[in-house]
This record gives C-alpha cells, structure tokens and sequence, in this order.
C-alpha cells in the first residue's frame, strides 16, 4: 500500500484487497516455482486486483474484426544478431495508459513517433488521447487495433503532440486541432508472421507496433517469457524495439504502456522463435508521409 500509493475507503475494502493479495501472492510463488531462474514474478501495483478486474482495467475486452489491407513487407536482408531501437534515439520515454483499454492507440502513438523520428530526425511526443477520443473505427478505452489507429491518424492530416492534446485514461469527445498537429503519416504496412522477417524488417523500418496476448503479464517482474507462459487470446498492444539472438533463450524486447513501476523499467522480454504470447501475429507499421 505505502510502496503504490494505494488506499482504501473503508475496512471492508482493505481486507477484500488484502484477500486478493494473499491469493495473488501465491500465484507468484508458483510461477517463480515454476519458471524461475528464466522468468521472475513479483509484488507490483496490480497485485490487489483479482484477475478480473485487471482484465477489465487494463487490457481490451471488445475488438472489432481484424482485416487489415496495408501492403505486406518483405526483405531479403538477413538480421544482424543483436538490434535495439532505444539506443538509436527512435524511441519516447515509456508511457502509462492507466485504468482504460487504450493500448492499442499508445502502441500505434509509439510507432508513429519512432517512424517520424526516423524519417525526419525528429522525436515528438505525441497524443494517444487524439486517437482515443477521435478514432471512431475502434472502441476508445474498449479496445481498437493500431493499423486501424493509423487509418485515422493519415486521414485526420496528422497527430497532435501530448503537451497540446495531454491523457486522460478515459473516452473523451474529439478536440484534436490540425493546428497543433506534430507528425503525419501516410498509411501503414503490414509485416509477415515470418520471425526472421520480423527481425530483419524491424531492423530496417522501425519499432513496430504489436498486439498480444497479456493476460499473465500482470505481476513479471523480468527475464524471458516462454511460449508456455501466456495463452494465444490477443487482448492487448504494445510496441517491439528490439531483440537478441545471442542470449538463450533468445528474446524479443518489447516496451510496454503500465508505466516504469512495472516489468522491467516498463520493458519485457518475449522468446524468439515460437510466436511467445501472439507476438508475431499482428504487426504493422506506420509509414512516415
């Protein structure tokens, strides 16, 4: 409580949280039993919501069809070993989406940023809540899918910077004004369930924005997620920077949007190889305008 900054209205609802923590507790002591020393689990900010309720406050529950018709990438460059968009200056400071399913429009925002950063040397911190309030495609804080996001962000001439349009973790109506807009785009592409292309192309286009399954993130606290550790039900969305193929087991370095206080300073590693948590399903990236 002291460590998160949590409190409680009355007794009733401290001791139904600390019930949820007692149980929450033991879960990861049998993942940490279970996974331990490849992936570790911890105590975190979630760990007094059952695992409904982080369902419901941090991941999508409601997702239109995927049907994406973004030209499909292909390469036939072979990827270097090691690749991390972070150290190359193509990366924002990590976000937070608070208690609203807004993921998807964060991971498409994150992309969106690292495109523009590469293509014009320019790193603006941009406004997911644009996409949340005036995306009318997808669901707000319900849920939505990036290319979709991008969809909206090319036909709306551009995105506003976070300073001019700033978060509010909660479906708003559209005030975006093209005024303030501070990147634009020009469609998006759609990159191949192909590992080794998504590693090759990911070198050569930019960080990628990704939707997963997450439903077992909730309390890692570091190392690599296995195939074996997360379902195949996408449920939430995410941005990839990088990967590492010299490690065993070889990993994918994925950024998320719960802040720093979470994973690994906000980061977290998926395994190569075996499309760990969905993460080579549904990939796209904005294309710089």
């Amino acid at each position: 409580m002291l460590k998160n900054g949590k409190k409680y209205k009355s007794d009733e609802e401290f001791f139904a949280r600390f019930k949820i923590f007692q149980s929450n507790l033991k879960i990861i002591e049998e993942k940490n039993a279970k996974y331990n020393p490849t992936t570790f689990y911890a105590v975190n900010k979630f760990a007094d919501l059952s695992k409904q309720e982080f369902k419901e406050m941090y991941l999508m529950n409601n997702l239109p069809p995927y049907r994406p018709n973004g030209e499909v990438l292909y390469t036939n460059i072979t990827a270097p070993t090691t690749w991390d968009w972070r150290t190359k200056g193509a990366c924002t400071p990590v976000k937070d989406q608070g208690q609203c399913g807004s993921c998807w429009a964060f991971s498409a925002t994150e992309n969106i940023e690292s495109v523009h950063q590469i293509a014009k040397q320019q790193l603006p911190v941009l406004a997911p809540q644009q996409i949340v309030d005036c995306d009318k495609q997808d669901y707000g804080c319900s849920g939505g899918w990036p290319y979709v996001a991008f969809g909206y962000v090319t036909n709306a001439k551009g995105q506003d910077t976070e300073s001019t349009y700033p978060y509010t973790a909660r479906d708003g109506s559209c005030k975006f004004k093209i005024a303030n807009v501070a990147a634009v785009i020009n469609g998006y592409k759609s990159i191949p369930k192909v590992e080794t292309q998504i590693q090759s192309l990911l070198t050569s286009t930019a960080p990628f924005s990704v939707c997963v399954d997450a439903e077992e993130w909730s309390f890692y606290s570091g190392g690599v997620v296995t195939p074996d550790q997360c379902g195949k039900s996408v449920d939430h969305c995410v941005q990839m920077v990088g990967y590492d193929l010299t490690k065993s087991p070889s990993y994918y370095i994925v950024r998320n949007s719960w802040g720093t206080d979470w994973g690994m300073s906000g980061f977290i590693y998926l395994q190569t190889g075996s499309d760990t948590c969905l993460v080579a399903d549904y990939v796209t990236s904005a294309v710089s305008a």
